[in-house]
């Protein structure tokens, strides 16, 4: 009789599951009256009551917050809202010009001396930080999907045209943003930030990253747990997944509130034979940077 050695995979901790329903309001109410209406020209913006229960669960006040893709900054706003320092880093002149609209618009003097908003690499965050590398507690975050986002122009679509513009796609018309890197490319650049994101937080110091899920060619990409390999390849700990909600939570039930492109996309993908559903939720990953 002869015996056989069997190799086990080390089995890892169960990361702590949480959800957290933040459309209770929808994503227009929630910026109705605070935000700017130029908001509207970003395809890809994060809920505000997401921010800001981020900030506030993995933060405290006078700590510095960083948001090395920040876009429109509404982390910006929400953080400084609350007492933290809030630095944004935006490569696209277009959404850094809009971003600082939006902290003079929403801010009052007291709190606008906490937040700021930088042009500059992703990858290169360390460079753009200067002196504050190494000092950051928090890193918040939405990267890019690794698929075309835009936003939809129905007048176009009802004559004939692409419901959502060529030129309008990926955050940007400069092919070098990362919001235009598929495949190997993205993982190349996202692996960049996130080494660029450990390099600038002090020891203890979570990165926050939010995202969801998108199917291309009838697949699902599970862009949560590429993310979550790319930072642990970084040097990240994975210490905890959240579910945010995008539907509001009404008695035991889940009301959706999809966008025109949301249902047009899922009727295209019925009508291929793909058997998509509505997503209605974010993947809120928290990572650490563990203490030596």
């Amino acid at each position: 009789m002869t015996t056989r050695t069997v190799h086990r995979c080390p089995v890892r901790p169960a990361v702590p599951l949480a959800v957290w329903p933040v459309a209770q309001t929808s994503a227009q109410y929630q910026r109705a009256g605070r935000y700017l209406p130029a908001c509207s020209q970003h395809p890809a913006k994060m809920l505000p009551e997401l921010a800001r229960r981020i900030v506030t669960e993995y933060s405290t006040p006078g700590q510095v917050v960083v948001d090395p893709l920040a876009g429109i900054g509404t982390t910006l706003v929400e953080a400084a809202l609350v007492d933290r320092r809030a630095i944004g880093i935006e490569v696209e002149p277009r959404w850094t010009a809009i971003a600082r609209a939006n902290l003079d618009h929403v801010l009052d003097d007291d709190h606008r001396d906490l937040a700021e908003i930088r042009v500059g690499d992703a990858r290169a965050l360390g460079n753009v930080l200067g002196d504050l590398a190494g000092k950051v507690d928090l890193i918040v975050t939405s990267p890019p999907y690794g698929c075309d986002v835009g936003n939809m122009d129905k007048t176009r679509w009802g004559t004939g045209g692409g419901l959502c513009p060529t030129r309008e796609r990926n955050y940007s018309p400069d092919r070098a943003n990362l919001g235009h890197a598929r495949g190997a490319a993205y993982l190349a650049a996202m692996a960049e930030v996130y080494r660029a994101c450990f390099e600038v937080l002090r020891p203890g110091g979570l990165l926050v990253t939010v995202t969801k899920n998108a199917r291309r060619s009838g697949r699902l990409v599970d862009l949560a747990g590429t993310t979550v390999a790319l930072a642990r390849e970084a040097g990240f700990s994975y210490v905890q997944h959240v579910v945010a909600l995008h539907a509001a939570v009404r008695d035991s039930t889940l009301v959706a509130r999809p966008s025109f492109w949301q249902m047009t996309q899922v009727r295209r993908a019925h009508d291929r034979g793909d058997p998509a559903h509505l997503v209605v939720h974010e993947d809120v990953c928290v990572l650490a940077k563990e203490r030596p």
